[in-house]
């Protein structure tokens, strides 16, 4: 495959960075337009760039990598997708805020990536091991540490079922979005984005919330386009060559790159569970780095797409000549038993005994 595992640590990071970022503009926001039809407008802002963004690829706008676009057999998973992370989870995130505190609902909210490295292990049949798991743990202690507030307390109550459902929900998003990571991310990220943000839309709307004013609503599109579209291509792009728990584990920075981009703005000051926090995540991202998963396996035959270069994966032969790298088109694979590090990318989604 064109890219590899050290490529996609940094489009993870990358990613993350964008979608942290963007809290502190989407704090602001939030005081100038309902959740759900602020929801609908980031998510939307992100469906229509990507949308726009790969449109204009085709008619002389920036060059775009070639890649597959999405199939028949993709809608399934790419539907589940939206409905778990695009629907179920803001839902389920807004009915618990109305009953605990934003204190609560952001120490909560770091189950995401633990809920997603589990469904990734127990469901999905991705590898992992002692370390994974440490590092998996440091790296939720970090995202506890950042989001604790002195006297704050995890709740037992309806509410904090909702938010840790919500966690859940954006889990099994994470989870599925995997399954079609060899198509293209601009599909993907406009798809996830444009059925996403109509759906907050209309339920905002129909719970009577007032659309806010034309320049709210452009700034939200604009936060939405950066920070959760641009940083969704780059997820889908890690997806595919680390997996779901690893993409996880590496976005779980997110909230540390929010709290940086906070210290920009009057009033902000770094503190003690920042830097603390900081380190736990450091060290949770150092195991998951130091990695090295060997051992001989076996592929099977399969047929699919996806962007790819020559490599020891992909010696076919193409029937209208050689193409420029990388490019995208259905092939075959011939069965296949070697040996060497991998990753559970596209090509290396085995089960292991």
């Amino acid at each position: 495959m064109a890219g590899g595992p050290h490529s996609a640590f940094w489009l993870a990071l990358a990613a993350a960075a964008l979608f942290g970022a963007s809290t502190p503009f989407v704090k602001l926001l939030a005081h100038r337009a309902e959740p759900l039809l602020l929801a609908g407008l980031l998510y939307g802002g992100a469906g229509l760039g990507a949308l726009a963004w790969r449109l204009g690829s085709r008619v002389g706008g920036p060059k775009i990598p070639a890649e597959a676009p999405l199939s028949r057999a993709d809608l399934p998973w790419l539907g589940g997708a939206v409905l778990a992370g695009g629907v179920a989870a803001p839902v389920l995130l807004l009915v618990g805020l109305r009953s605990i505190s934003a204190a609560a609902a952001s120490l909560l909210l770091s189950l995401e990536g633990v809920f997603t490295a589990a469904l990734a292990w127990a469901v999905f049949g991705e590898h992992g091991d002692r370390r994974l798991a440490a590092g998996m743990a440091a790296i939720g202690a970090g995202a506890l540490v950042l989001a604790w507030e002195p006297g704050a307390a995890l709740p037992l109550s309806w509410g904090a079922l909702a938010v840790a459902g919500a966690c859940l929900a954006w889990a099994a998003d994470n989870n599925l979005t995997r399954k079609v990571s060899g198509g293209d991310p601009f599909a993907v990220a406009a798809a996830k984005g444009l059925a996403g943000g109509g759906a907050s839309l209309a339920l905002g709307l129909a719970a009577g919330q007032e659309l806010p004013g034309l320049g709210t609503a452009a700034a939200a599109a604009a936060v939405g386009l950066a920070g959760y579209g641009a940083s969704l291509v780059l997820y889908v792009r890690a997806l595919r060559y680390l997996g779901a728990a690893r993409t996880a584990a590496y976005f779980s920075v997110a909230p540390f790159a929010g709290a940086g981009a906070a210290l920009l703005f009057p009033g902000e000051r770094l503190s003690g569970a920042l830097i603390l926090g900081g380190l736990l995540t450091a060290l949770g991202v150092g195991l998951h780095l130091a990695e090295r998963h060997l051992h001989g396996h076996r592929h099977a035959a399969p047929s699919h797409a996806h962007a790819h270069a020559r490599d020891d994966h992909h010696r076919h032969l193409h029937p209208d000549g050689d193409d420029p790298e990388p490019h995208a088109h259905p092939h075959g694979h011939p069965p296949l038993l070697h040996r060497h590090p991998h990753t559970p990318d596209l090509h290396h989604r085995h089960g292991h005994r």
